[in-house]
């Protein structure tokens, strides 16, 4: 679904009368349906911080039947919205020229729920099967075996349906931090226990900024209004009043609830999933050459990716890692 919202309908001054029709369109293309996920994109749209550095943002939602990632190496639009690094690396083994400009998740979302009073801890999930997807099975699940000593055997395929899980307290299954574990305790009556792999040290950057390597050459600057409205968005969505971008979600996605996107907010704030680590000094978006080329590693010894990439070609730090929206945190 395309949401293309004037900043003008929410009253932001900049994006008033002539100023709004000199600004510069752009599209960003998102990878999934719109959710609170995406928050921080719709947040700079809603309240016009993308207009004010001279950008008309048009956001256009992803979903099962849309390649968003397509429209991008067509050049038909100027941002896409990455999952992980393993995108990049797998561009790079292509020699297709998308490079990532910033990292708005810190830690990848992708979490094991199992019962509780089953597993306790992550080395409990061992003792258990484990419902993963073929997507899962072939990139994060490579790196459970290699790193933490999981088992092909353990493994059964997960089609999506948590069914088989809440019958079956020997089962863990993957999940989604802000899905699976609220449909569990919606439908299942009981609150899981829930393992972050990126604490478990898969350490991939996750909803990342991509663009091709041209743009970055003949336009940086709307590259970097398009990440800077972006960290400001973020930290305003998290931090502030998120009530016109929750409304554009709820409006761009119509099975999207605001129960559904409370409790993704709350999850993504208590997690640290955008706000932590190196952005506490960097700033949202942050990233870094030590995560990268560690990530990049832990794949290649997974057998994920094949060695000698030029895993250096997928990022560039040259728009984030600048302090900028520190102070819109929270005082501790």
């Amino acid at each position: 679904m395309m949401i293309r919202i004037s900043c003008l309908a929410f009253g932001a001054a900049l994006a008033a009368g002539s100023a709004a029709a000199q600004n510069t369109s752009v599209t960003f293309g998102t990878n999934w349906l719109a959710q609170a996920e995406h928050g921080g994109f719709y947040q700079s749209v809603a309240d016009g911080t993308y207009a004010e550095c001279g950008l008309d943002v048009e956001i256009i939602s992803g979903g099962p039947q849309v390649n968003n990632r397509a429209l991008l190496l067509a050049g038909r639009i100027q941002f896409h919205m990455g999952g992980d690094l393993l995108q990049a690396f797998n561009a790079a083994a292509e020699d297709i020229p998308v490079v990532a400009v910033a990292a708005i998740f810190q830690k990848h979302p992708q979490v094991i729920v199992a019962h509780p009073g089953v597993a306790e801890s992550w080395e409990d999930l061992r003792e258990l099967t484990l419902l993963i997807g073929d997507n899962g099975f072939a990139s994060y699940y490579q790196w459970m075996i290699a790193e933490h000593g999981f088992t092909v055997e353990q493994r059964q395929p997960y089609t999506f349906n948590p069914a088989p899980f809440l019958a079956d307290d020997q089962l863990g299954m993957q999940g989604y931090l802000s899905s699976e574990p609220y449909v569990i305790q919606t439908e299942g009556g009981f609150t899981p226990n829930v393992f972050l792999i990126a604490d478990a040290g898969y350490s991939s950057y996750a909803t990342t900024i991509e663009t091709m390597q041209a743009t970055i050459d003949e336009n940086p600057e709307m590259v970097e209004c398009f990440v800077n409205g972006s960290i400001l968005g973020w930290y305003n969505y998290l931090y502030g009043d998120n009530a016109a971008a929750n409304e554009l979600i709820l409006a761009a996605n119509p099975d999207m609830t605001q129960d559904k996107i409370d409790f993704a907010i709350a999850m993504m704030i208590d997690n640290g999933i955008v706000d932590s680590g190196d952005t506490l000094e960097l700033g949202i978006g942050a990233m870094t050459e030590e995560v990268v080329g560690g990530f990049y590693q832990d794949m290649v010894d997974a057998g994920v990716v094949e060695a000698g990439l030029d895993w250096q070609s997928t990022y560039t730090t040259a728009f984030v890692n600048q302090g900028l929206g520190l102070d819109l945190r929270p005082a501790q």
